[in-house]
């Protein structure tokens, strides 16, 4: 991936906002709350997605298809929603941005679905590691023994934790 720079930072008006949040609502659902703020600003990327800056930290992302918190965001908000764990054996390999593999999975939640973002979280501490998007269900995930369950999007480290604005 090739650095990520912005390209227009904006502030957005109270309907996108409300159009963000709502967005928003519907991934992480009564979390998207930690997010809400009257200061919301839109970082205009290279890399094909907009970040959204609460407070002029970037906390949002958006792809187009779904709005889902950075990785700043989740260690800014921690919430328990869309929430992978894995063990302690797959965290240097999730850091350098590994996909996420089925042995290394301890429990999932719930609300995982297949095609939609999720934060990739280290049992020990509950620190979030990655964001990816989940390739199974949460039922399905579970269930089976081996292979790639996430492709990771975001890690800790990568051009997106080190945007220039």
């Amino acid at each position: 991936m090739a650095k990520i720079t912005g390209r227009k930072r904006h502030s957005i008006r109270k309907s996108q906002a409300s159009a963000l949040f709502s967005g928003l609502c519907a991934q992480i659902g009564e979390s998207a709350a930690l997010f809400m703020s009257d200061r919301v600003e839109i970082l205009e990327t290279n890399a094909g997605f907009a970040l959204y800056l609460i407070d002029k930290k970037p906390q949002l992302m958006d792809s187009g298809e779904w709005v889902f918190p950075t990785l700043q965001g989740l260690l800014e908000h921690p919430f328990p929603e869309r929430r992978i764990v894995v063990d302690s054996g797959a965290v240097p390999f999730v850091v350098n941005g590994a996909d996420i593999m089925r042995p290394g999975i301890v429990s999932v939640t719930e609300d995982v679905k297949a095609g939609c973002p999720v934060q990739v979280v280290e049992e020990r501490h509950g620190k979030p590691l990655a964001l990816g998007v989940a390739l199974y269900d949460a039922g399905d995930l579970m269930r089976k023994t081996a292979g790639k369950m996430v492709k990771t999007l975001h890690y800790i480290g990568d051009d997106l934790w080190n945007v220039e604005f």
